[in-house]
């Protein structure tokens, strides 16, 4: 599943560069995208001199040097590997609302190519928990998380107990999410099973910030089978 979203994204990539001379791309973490990132990392011709990265989201408060920073976790498994042009971090400790403004400002410099994202397990997408916010037309924004996706990072070894987990994140918007040219969504793991269901098969809500993909012209959801177990209708 990882190398099959690493080539999906490595072949739009490299035909943007092709056709503009640059490629622009937002990158997320969490296990969802270990083996994603590993993949797109040893993919040929891409010419990262002339790729520019953003990044997803980030925990408000979590210093780089935490185990749980996005922002040490895109450098170790990613910004590191490859001869970016720009990545342009989330800084969790500096002002969010600073933070949002600038982010924002470089992200909408020029159109995003490609945006590697998963499905939560309470459905949400970047840090967007639900009932999401569909409406704002900001670029970035501070969002409180809810239990679920706290318990998530539980789960996943980030965090020792829940209260470790910070309450608070700075998250890219649905709204500019669903603005990239081409999504690349990979959801692996039981875990993720009825958040996959409810954004496929129920209804387009809020409440499952993941049913949004389905207006996107342009996106892909990987499934493992695990993931996609409980959807009412198989595909191949």
């Amino acid at each position: 599943m990882g190398a099959h979203s690493a080539k999906l994204a490595a072949e739009s990539l490299r035909k943007a560069i092709r056709e503009r001379g640059e490629a622009r791309l937002i990158v997320a973490t969490g296990s969802s995208q270990f083996e994603v990132l590993n993949a797109l990392i040893s993919e040929p011709l891409i010419d990262w001199s002339r790729v520019d990265g953003f990044h997803l989201d980030e925990y408000v408060g979590i210093p780089t040097t935490h185990g749980a920073s996005f922002c040490g976790y895109l450098k170790e498994r990613f910004v590191d590997r490859v001869p970016l042009r720009s990545f342009h971090y989330l800084d969790g400790m500096s002002d969010p609302v600073v933070v949002c403004k600038r982010a924002g400002e470089a992200l909408r410099v020029h159109p995003i190519d490609v945006a590697l994202i998963g499905i939560g397990e309470n459905g949400h997408l970047a840090f967007n928990d639900p009932p999401a916010d569909f409406e704002t037309r900001d670029a970035y924004h501070v969002v409180q998380l809810d239990e679920a996706c706290r318990m998530q990072q539980v789960g996943e070894g980030w965090f020792e107990t829940l209260t470790d987990v910070p309450t608070h994140a700075i998250s890219m918007t649905i709204h500019e999410i669903l603005q990239t040219h081409e999504i690349l969504c990979s959801v692996p793991d039981s875990r993720k099973a009825t958040a996959v269901a409810n954004s496929i098969d129920g209804p387009l809500t809020n409440q499952v910030p993941g049913s949004i993909l389905r207006q996107h012209p342009n996106t892909t959801i990987m499934l493992d089978l695990a993931a996609a177990s409980l959807l009412k209708s198989r595909t191949s």
